[in-house]
């Protein structure tokens, strides 16, 4: 697994030993920057499930100014992938349950730009984390958020503001969403 292009280009990140682990493909993450092309400079990120720090990693590469990364089992590992990319000054590791995170960075009012969700599959993580967002202010006014799920899974939960933009299905494995607040997309279409 390697950074794809920008400022780290090339570099090599570590991944956990001996666990079951399932990184975002480089061609998928290649698709979903594309997708989001100039959307990712200047902007605070969150990579929430961050396993290596992949995606955090990358959007640093191409020019985001913060990312805080999630993850209960790898925060070491994201860490020496920070400093191995360089990036650590700009990157913000927490440890501990993404859900339980989640709550304090609410209650700190903290928002973010661009958010990255991706669990493992299967578990209904990503619909909980869907929820969380869609009844908190994380997700700026006109932020987007990505989630990477299953490609047999479709069921979203119930949400008053999000709503899915787009989605992409890669093989027979992978799907990605991307959300926005309904009240932004509806401002951007009058």
């Amino acid at each position: 697994m390697r950074i794809i292009t920008g400022s780290a280009r090339g570099c090599r990140l570590k991944t956990p030993k001996g666990q079951d682990t399932r990184p975002t493909a480089d061609r998928v993450k290649e698709s979903l920057f594309n997708i989001l092309g100039s959307l990712v400079a200047g902007r605070h990120v969150l990579d929430i499930f961050a396993g290596t720090g992949n995606l955090g990693l990358e959007a640093l590469s191409r020019g985001a100014s913060k990312a805080v990364f999630v993850d209960q089992a790898t925060a070491p590992l994201i860490r020496e992938n920070a400093i191995h990319t360089k990036f650590l000054p700009a990157s913000e590791i927490h440890g501990g349950d993404v859900f339980a995170s989640l709550a304090r960075l609410a209650a700190a009012h903290r928002s973010f730009d661009l958010v990255f969700c991706d669990p493992p599959y299967h578990k209904g993580l990503w619909q909980r984390a869907l929820q969380v967002f869609d009844t908190t202010e994380l997700l700026a006014h006109d932020g987007i958020l990505v989630v990477e799920h299953g490609a047999d899974e479709s069921e979203l939960p119930p949400l008053s503001g999000l709503v899915c933009v787009e989605n992409r299905r890669y093989g027979h494995t992978t799907q990605l969403s991307f959300f926005q607040w309904r009240s932004y997309v509806e401002e951007d279409d009058a």
